[in-house]
Order: structure tokens, then C-alpha cells, then sequence
């Protein structure tokens, strides 16, 4: 079983190249879901594709994001530094998604039809949160949406 210890971290520079070679248009075209859990704090930013989930509603909201990631083949869950609020998430994101009962028509997410065999989901939380994401590509229009660099200058002020 997962723990907040065993989960698998990505670094902002590995991301920033996977979504690069994916290249998607949006959320719902790319391969790779990322998914933003900050609260109040989502301000003055978001890498570009992610979507918002705030922490605060995630027991209300977490069917929709079961059903919206059922297909991703990469999910990378982050908060502000990406020490509790993104793990937690991920977290329960797991637990929740083992819980759910499989489907039995073969047309489950991932499955490779021609080996009849399921694609593993990799699921991640951001090393350093947007916070460290901001300090190497806040200023990247292809990589993130709406930075107001004035609101960092002067670092996190969650």
C-alpha cells in the first residue's frame, strides 16, 4: 500500500520536458494530468493544462476527478510546496481509485487490447510545489498560465 513516504516525486525539470513532447492543447487532450490542490493560494499562476481542485472540496469533488484522470496516463499532483496538501491529495486519489470497482468489459482505461494487458497509471506528486516550479518556469508562457511575477518577487507568501 502507498504512504506519504513512498510516493514517487517528479521534478519540475522532468515535467517541464514531458509536457514539452506532449505538447497538449489542454487538459483533456494530454496524456498528462496535473492536477492543483492549492486553496486560496491559487493566485499569480498555474502551470499551463493543470486542473484545479482545491483541497478544500476534494471529498465532493473527488468523482469527478477519478472520472476525469480515468484515462491519463501520467497524473502529477502538486500544492504550494508539495508538502502536505499535494500528497495528502495523491493520496487519497490512489486509495480512492483502488477502491473502485473494476470494469469488466475490457474497455477500462489503459488497457492494451491487443495484449489484453492494463497500463499501470503512474501517479506523482511536484517536487517543490508550484513554488519551486515558479522559480524555473513562471515566466515560460508555453509551460505557465497566468504568472504575475510581481507576486513572487519577494517569495511564498502562503
Amino acid at each position: 500500500m502507498t504512504t506519504i513516504a513512498t510516493l514517487q516525486r517528479l521534478t519540475a525539470p522532468k515535467l517541464a520536458d514531458m509536457l514539452l513532447k506532449a505538447n497538449p492543447s489542454s487538459a483533456d487532450s494530454s496524456p498528462i494530468a496535473i492536477v492543483d490542490v492549492r486553496d486560496d493560494d491559487y493566485i499569480g499562476g498555474h502551470i499551463r493544462t493543470s486542473m484545479h481542485f482545491p483541497l478544500r472540496s476534494i471529498d465532493a469533488t473527488m468523482p469527478t476527478l477519478l472520472r476525469k484522470l480515468a484515462d491519463k496516463e501520467t497524473v502529477v499532483f502538486h500544492c504550494a510546496f508539495s508538502q502536505q496538501r499535494g500528497p495528502g491529495a495523491a493520496l487519497r486519489y490512489l486509495r480512492e481509485r483502488e477502491a473502485m470497482p473494476q470494469k469488466k468489459t475490457g474497455e477500462e482505461e489503459g488497457v492494451n487490447e491487443a495484449k489484453g494487458e492494463k497500463k499501470e497509471q503512474k501517479v506523482y506528486v511536484l517536487d517543490r510545489g508550484f513554488v519551486g516550479w515558479q522559480e524555473e518556469y513562471g515566466s515560460d508562457e508555453r509551460l505557465t498560465e497566468g504568472y504575475r511575477k510581481d507576486l513572487w518577487k519577494d517569495g511564498y507568501w502562503g
